[in-house]
């Protein structure tokens, strides 16, 4: 994907798309070549510094839904070229609309072969921030279909905002689809993606994935931004006192999100 020095990298209607339903899938934000070079360091930081442990069987519901690894860039230099990749973030600022945006996090989400289904939730749940204009880029390291666990979104959802405190859980996964078909939100997922595919979400998108009925790992990497200027708000429940704490660079309620964790990628 390349566009004019200035120039927009997204069609006007990738980003009125996003803005009505909350998500989109872009094809090729990262190339070929980009794949080849990163998914292997990524894959083998995650693992390296996964610290589950325990049988699949042992393991709740959130447990089963992926191994989960955060911050990546900072333990490996060559994800943080990935993970620092401005491209990828001047998408996220033309789909929210923003001059500029920072980072929040990575997160690393291989789903296991066998692995189970992504109760519904939704990711602002967990941020102390006080803006809306909060986007995850969800990227596969090789190609997958539905059979694999797609992310599936409750398309118009974010337009709502915050719905319940309800963190990644059986109980998330009960009241969201209670919720969606009392709005009748349409039900929209990829049949496939390739390698370098990339999903963009706003932060209140109600969003889930399947299980892994393959015999393959799903490996995703997810980039977590957010615009620039927002401020951190007093934590609303416990995951966004874990989430101030460790994301924020020790930033406090009411200051601006610019620590050194926070930088502007774009």
């Amino acid at each position: 994907m390349t566009a004019p020095e200035g120039g927009q990298l997204l069609s006007e209607v990738l980003i009125a798309a996003f803005r009505r339903d909350g998500h989109v899938l872009v094809n090729g934000v990262a190339t070929k070549e980009e794949i080849v070079k990163y998914a292997p360091t990524i894959s083998a930081a995650s693992y390296r510094n996964s610290t589950e442990q325990r049988p699949m069987e042992e393991r709740d519901t959130y447990g089963k839904a992926f191994l989960q690894v955060m911050n990546l860039w900072r333990s490996d230099d060559e994800v943080r070229e990935f993970v620092f990749e401005k491209r990828f973030a001047r998408i996220a600022a033309e789909l929210l609309g923003v001059e500029r945006v920072r980072l929040y996090h990575d997160q690393a989400l291989f789903k296991e072969p066998g692995g189970g289904l992504t109760p519904w939730h939704q990711d602002q749940y967990y941020w102390p921030l006080d803006t809306t204009n909060t986007v995850t880029m969800w990227m596969p390291l090789t190609d997958i279909d539905e059979e694999m666990g797609m992310l599936t979104f409750a398309s118009g959802s974010h337009k709502f905002g915050a719905i319940g405190s309800l963190a990644i859980s059986d109980e998330s996964e009960a009241a969201y689809n209670a919720y969606i078909a009392e709005k009748g939100f349409p039900i929209t997922k990829a049949e496939r993606m390739a390698a370098g595919d990339a999903t963009f979400h706003y932060g209140w998108t109600i969003h889930s994935a399947g299980a892994n009925r393959s015999t393959r790992p799903r490996e995703v990497m997810t980039v977590i931004y957010f615009a620039d200027g927002a401020r951190v708000t007093p934590p609303a429940n416990s995951n966004q006192v874990a989430d101030m704490e460790a994301w924020l660079g020790g930033r406090i309620p009411g200051e601006i999100a610019d620590s050194e964790m926070n930088p502007v990628l774009n």
